[in-house]
């Protein structure tokens, strides 16, 4: 086939890489702004963000494998040019994410401290008393991420990626805005980092649900169709979503039993890890940013019944995927010591911090882009149940005792925890490559 012939030419693509890419990266400007601004507050503030949002990634993930769900459904029916069906699939994504969003955040408000000293009981008194205030706020933003979600999936199955960045852009403007108000001006300490968050949060929500009613779009929602249980389509959405959302699920609890190994090594090195964590969330957002653009792509080519160009789909946007990653880490690690100066840390935290960075960046160029966003395109075929199977166990065995063995039994501390994560990339990333070259993933069918 003609590469001309292929539904997506290299400017149709970059058109949905680059604002996607600028929505990420404002995206993960929340994270560092939360931890940076609280550093003014004390080590034990760090400490305490950082190790809620180990907690929070949890139902981040699994709102995410929801939205990412809807959108190979979503997706493949607009590849076959069913946009009734893909506006009807949008629909039931808003009530099913709503549903499980509202259920789960009843739950964390009512059993927060018990899950809080069940996980991080031996961490410091000040510390624990951070991360009871922050998860209380977060618990009451989880159906906001959930509804926002829901609907930044329909308008990236479209390929109308640049709605979701500006929609970050201002997002993210509320959220540092009301961060220096709420630190430096009210004293209010962490609730002064969280409650912005969920204001900035709702103000998504609520936006991107309103242009999604816009029947000028050829997908879109309708109130019938949002409180009218579709037994065959919310079918379709959770035979990915399921697989997707144990895999995310699983994997985040070991990420948080592994944040149960760091906090046993003392409050200097948790604080290090979490200013690292979201320093690698901003190192890693070419591999994140990627991901929906593999479901949107290989989704509708394989709506499409078009096989060939999944492949070559696959292909191309591995090679942009490197890319992007290679030149975006090395440009976040000559960046990391100009950013720390603005931390209020102490040298010994500073120095951790860099290594830690320095690791990462060196695997989340050239692995991760195979584990993370390579996999997504596996996943918009219907290939779920294989990349569950291998995510888990790879997640399990590699990263979750590593972390032990180099951690604890080795004395490597966060260090020994950062090379157990890469291998785990590295492990991950081999294997779909080669479930991609065998052509399995062509026999699906999610429609």
């Amino acid at each position: 086939m003609d590469k001309k012939t292929f539904m997506f030419s290299d400017r149709n693509l970059m058109l949905m890489i680059i604002p996607l890419f600028l929505e990420q990266f404002l995206v993960m400007l929340v994270g560092i702004a939360d931890t940076l601004i609280v550093s003014y507050v004390g080590e034990f503030a760090v400490s305490g963000v950082s190790l809620v949002n180990q907690f929070n990634v949890v139902f981040i993930f699994l709102f995410t494998a929801l939205a990412s769900g809807g959108a190979v459904v979503i997706s493949q029916y607009i590849g076959k040019k069913s946009y009734n069906s893909a506006s009807e699939a949008a629909s039931q994504l808003l009530l099913l994410s709503s549903i499980i969003s509202v259920l789960i955040s009843s739950l964390v408000l009512v059993g927060n401290e018990k899950i809080l000293h069940l996980m991080f009981g031996k961490v410091e008194s000040s510390v624990m008393e951070a991360c009871i205030t922050y998860l209380r706020i977060s618990a009451y933003s989880y159906p906001m991420l959930a509804v926002y979600n829901a609907g930044a999936a329909v308008y990236r199955s479209l390929g109308k990626t640049g709605v979701t960045m500006y929609l970050s852009a201002v997002s993210n403007i509320i959220n540092i805005i009301g961060n220096i108000i709420g630190v430096f001006v009210l004293h209010a300490g962490i609730a002064g980092v969280a409650y912005p968050s969920l204001v900035a949060r709702t103000f998504s929500a609520v936006i991107i649900t309103l242009l999604c009613f816009k029947t000028k779009n050829k997908v879109c929602y309708s109130k019938k169709q949002i409180f009218r249980w579709n037994n065959d389509l919310i079918k379709c959405i959770l035979n990915i979503a399921v697989p997707n959302g144990l895999e995310n699920g699983i994997s985040q609890f070991v990420k948080i039993a592994v944040s149960s190994i760091v906090a046993l090594f003392g409050t200097y090195q948790i604080a290090a890890n979490g200013i690292a964590q979201s320093i690698w969330s901003m190192a890693a957002l070419a591999g994140v940013a990627m991901g929906p653009i593999f479901i949107t792509v290989i989704g509708q080519s394989m709506g499409n019944g078009d096989t060939e160009a999944a492949d070559y789909y696959f292909k191309r946007l591995s090679k942009i995927t490197l890319l992007i990653s290679a030149l975006w880490n090395i440009l976040i690690f000559v960046l990391t010591p100009v950013v720390l100066k603005l931390y209020d840390l102490e040298q010994q935290t500073i120095n951790l911090v860099i290594w830690l960075v320095l690791i990462h960046n060196i695997f989340n160029a050239v692995a991760f882009p195979f584990s993370g966003a390579f996999s997504n395109g596996l996943r918009a075929a219907g290939d779920v149940k294989f990349t569950m199977c291998v995510s888990v166990t790879s997640t399990v065995v590699i990263r979750l005792l590593l972390s032990y063995y180099f951690g604890i039994i080795l004395n490597m501390g966060v260090i020994g925890i950062s090379f157990a994560m890469v291998c785990d990339w590295i492990v991950r990333g081999v294997i779909f490559i080669l479930r991609q070259k065998s052509g399995k993933w062509k026999a699906f069918q999610v429609i």
